[in-house]
């Protein structure tokens, strides 16, 4: 889930982010998988031992540096970052393009809603992803019903670039639509 030279644990604002432990992994499966939880993810309910498989299971990922939020010993919520290529022409084995983008994604405890945690958890994320990882831009997507969510990348002034009219399928709902968020590195620099 992350490479030797990205440092946990890290502060983000009033949290903490560090690699999980299977303790971990118990706090987020007691409220994971609730209906409010649930209602704005693109996986809804998981098998635990396929969750703690996953988690576990990608330490030496490269490119993913997903991390749990706590607060002293309470798992509070996760954030995850994962880098991908960006767009380029392929012509040139080793262009500009290769891992110079991420994306970022956080989840919280319900319990834990409405205290700007998620603010906290993105805006780590986004400073190890233009700061330690170098990328050149990070990008974030939400179903548009999730306000809570879509003015979590806002306050980070994250563009939104692209509402997908009912592009997005949501099992209650059926279909819905959808945003997608990004920033460029020289936009964050110059926010900070």
């Amino acid at each position: 889930m992350t490479t030797p030279d990205v440092r946990w644990p890290r502060r983000a604002g009033r949290v903490t982010l560090r690699q999980p432990t299977n303790a971990d992994l118990d706090q987020i499966l007691e409220w994971r998988n609730r209906p409010e939880v649930i209602r704005w993810l693109l996986r809804t309910q998981v098998d635990p031992e396929a969750f703690r498989a996953n988690w576990l299971g990608g330490v030496d990922d490269p490119n993913d540096h997903s991390a749990v939020a706590v607060i002293g010993d309470e798992v509070i919520g996760t954030g995850s970052l994962w880098i991908t290529d960006g767009m380029g022409q392929s012509h040139v084995d080793q262009g500009p393009w290769r891992r110079a983008e991420a994306g970022i994604g956080y989840m919280l405890d319900p319990a834990h809603a409405g205290n700007g945690y998620a603010t906290d958890i993105a805006r780590a994320l986004l400073d190890l992803a233009f700061g330690e990882l170098g990328v050149h831009r990070v990008t974030a997507g939400c179903y548009a019903d999730n306000v809570a969510s879509w003015r979590v990348m806002e306050k980070l002034g994250m563009r939104r670039e692209q509402q997908g009219v009912r592009d997005s399928w949501h099992a209650e709902l059926g279909w819905i639509d959808g945003l997608t968020y990004a920033i460029l590195d020289e936009e964050w620099r110059a926010s900070r």
